[in-house]
């Protein structure tokens, strides 16, 4: 008897189990309930089963089949979703939160799709891109206090302390759901899980607007005018002072490096930073003029052309 009881027990968690996405949704509305960090790292990992940062083909499938059928107010099995159904889903879908069109969906294209807590959605600054590289290059030096080249759970933690302070929502956030946000962040955007975040993927956490070197006209499609220098010049050039340096000079070669190589740490734009110089008859004055960034916008739309034949 008591075998028969633990079966039907057993079943009973099982079918309650069997759509994992009906726990977040209101039993009146269907809406979606707004999760908690830790709730929304539940969600992707019970999705993510393989671990690798993506849910994609069967996990992808499975997502949107329980996404869709939690919404009813029956009570009904993913499964009612029909092939034909899940196929013009997963179109739409992917079309609307597929940002990078890779076939899949990332830990932060997954935060859009999700109803978060407001002060965790904060964090992600969707909203409030940063105007360019030249600032993203500002906080990174002032949060990597240690001059490491990677931004540590401790750091990551103050950082995300002062974004609170702007916000105007730090005294809403104890220390304790501070280290759960850190924590959280470190496993959204921590990519090679090494417990810290290099430039390409604090990149990620802080995005900038826009990298104005990927527009057409550096691409090699038109000729380069001299407006368009001046206008890359003062983009990087922010305190006018004549000279791109510094933070000016390590945003300008992030956005360069950026075209190039997907992952990077700080060590990369150094090497970048030496093998571009060398080729603008640089000094050691740790400055570029306006003849200078002239020569690279002018190699990197050549280089754009040369390979544009071979694009199909």
């Amino acid at each position: 008897m008591s075998f028969d009881s633990n079966s039907s027990s057993k079943k009973l968690n099982f079918e309650r189990a069997s759509n994992f996405m009906r726990q977040f949704r209101d039993p009146d509305s269907r809406e979606l309930k707004k999760l908690s960090a830790n709730q929304f790292m539940e969600v992707w990992s019970h999705y993510d089963r393989d671990g690798n940062g993506y849910i994609e083909g069967t996990e992808l499938d499975g997502f949107l089949k329980e996404f869709v059928s939690s919404a009813n107010f029956t009570d009904i099995s993913p499964d009612a979703v029909s092939d034909s159904m899940l196929v013009e889903l997963k179109a739409c879908f992917m079309e609307a939160y597929d940002d990078n069109q890779d076939g899949k969906i990332d830990i932060r294209e997954l935060a859009q799709l999700l109803p978060m807590e407001e002060n965790f959605l904060l964090l992600f600054r969707f909203d409030n891109p940063l105007e360019s590289s030249v600032e993203f290059m500002k906080i990174w030096r002032e949060y990597d206090t240690d001059g490491s080249g990677y931004i540590e759970a401790d750091e990551l933690k103050n950082f995300l302390r002062d974004l609170l302070k702007e916000a105007k929502k730090i005294n809403d956030v104890s220390e304790d759901k501070l280290i759960e946000y850190t924590d959280t962040m470190l496993q959204v955007f921590d990519s090679n899980k090494d417990g810290r975040l290099q430039l390409s993927e604090m990149a990620k956490l802080l995005p900038v607007k826009e990298n104005f070197l990927c527009r057409q006209v550096f691409k090699g499609a038109t000729k380069l005018t001299k407006d368009d220098i001046e206008r890359v010049f003062s983009l990087y050039d922010r305190d006018n002072n004549g000279s791109i340096e510094n933070e000016e000079l390590r945003g300008f070669l992030k956005d360069l490096l950026e075209l190039v190589k997907k992952d990077y740490d700080a060590q990369d734009l150094l090497e970048f930073e030496e093998t571009i110089l060398q080729g603008v008859e640089y000094s050691s004055d740790g400055k570029i003029s306006r003849k200078q960034l002239t020569m690279i916008l002018l190699a990197l739309a050549k280089h754009h052309q040369e390979e544009e034949p071979s694009t199909p």
